[in-house]
């Protein structure tokens, strides 16, 4: 399913498979990982080349959305694997699912 582009969405993007996580927040899910793919901000994501969307979920309102990306960064990395393994076992990049 497609989601909003003006819904607030927790995220998390990979380098790779098993790579380097990243967990954000956005409320414009295409426009934030368009930015990402493309280096537009200096970063963590630029510097280690972490651009595959490979999990999303979204929020009625920002707080929740916040609070979510906030809990998922203190999860260990073994539980952030396995909730990408659950829904996206094979580690599609789903950015040409989100445009389009």
């Amino acid at each position: 399913m497609r989601p909003s582009n003006k819904q607030p969405t927790v995220y998390m993007l990979a380098s790779r498979r098993n790579g380097t996580l990243y967990v954000g927040v956005t409320s414009n899910l295409v426009k934030r990982v368009w930015e990402h793919k493309n280096n537009y901000m200096e970063g963590f994501t630029k510097e280690y080349e972490v651009h595959i969307l490979v999990w999303y979920e979204q929020y009625g309102d920002i707080t929740s959305a916040i609070a979510r990306e906030k809990q998922l960064k203190n999860w260990h990395r073994k539980w952030k694997l396995e909730l990408i393994e659950k829904n996206n076992p094979s580690w599609c990049d789903l950015y040409d699912d989100i445009v389009g």
